[in-house]
């Protein structure tokens, strides 16, 4: 029992829930509301463009979010 609440306290201490990957592309399909973070020219240094997906007949919520190094780390996508 000793071992298993050591292993809690380790898993939630490492908290991989803050690390958010950052796609080179926008990935075709995309769940509705599901969220993806990719790297785009056309916001500013320092930020990612994050894309939610939508239910069908809707678009894509697209916007310029802040990320730092620590919390991102960049792989590319695959379709």
């Amino acid at each position: 029992m000793r071992a298993f609440a050591l292993g809690l306290v380790f898993s939630a201490a490492a908290c991989p829930c803050l690390a958010q990957t950052v796609l080179k592309s926008e990935p075709l399909i995309l769940a509705p509301y599901e969220v993806a973070f990719v790297q785009d020219t056309a916001c500013g240094v320092g930020k990612v463009r994050k894309v939610t997906g939508a239910i069908r007949g809707l678009q894509r919520r697209k916007a310029c979010v802040a990320v730092t190094a620590e919390q991102a780390s960049l792989v590319s996508a695959t379709p």
